[in-house]
């Protein structure tokens, strides 16, 4: 394994508020579930996609890293990644390239 994705931001884009909480929050909007406003926590875009991966070594992820933390793995022939899934849990996406082949990691 070439490499792991390390990072930190978590935030939330969506706020669903149980029956009968939401009327003193600020809506805008007509997006409800069972009748119930859904409340925009964050704007759009405000979840930033990682767009210029850096990448450790497996010996230097260890030190950072759980044994049985679950990662994404891509491989293409030789060259292979692991995209830790809290990182993704925090940014939902990386943009990333393997040679001339582009990948979108989502989670």
């Amino acid at each position: 394994m070439k490499g792991f994705i390390l990072g930190a931001a978590f935030l939330l884009s969506l706020a669903w508020v149980p029956h009968g909480q939401a009327s003193s929050l600020p809506y805008q909007g007509n997006l409800t579930i069972d009748g119930e406003p859904v409340i925009t926590v964050l704007g759009k875009d405000a979840i930033p996609a990682i767009d210029r991966p850096e990448f450790l070594s497996l010996e230097e992820a260890d030190r950072y890293m759980q044994d049985d933390e679950p990662v994404l793995g891509v491989r293409r022939g030789e060259e292979a990644r692991a995209y830790s899934l809290w990182q993704l849990n925090h940014h939902e996406i990386v943009n990333d390239q393997i040679g001339d082949l582009p990948l979108a990691i989502t989670w």
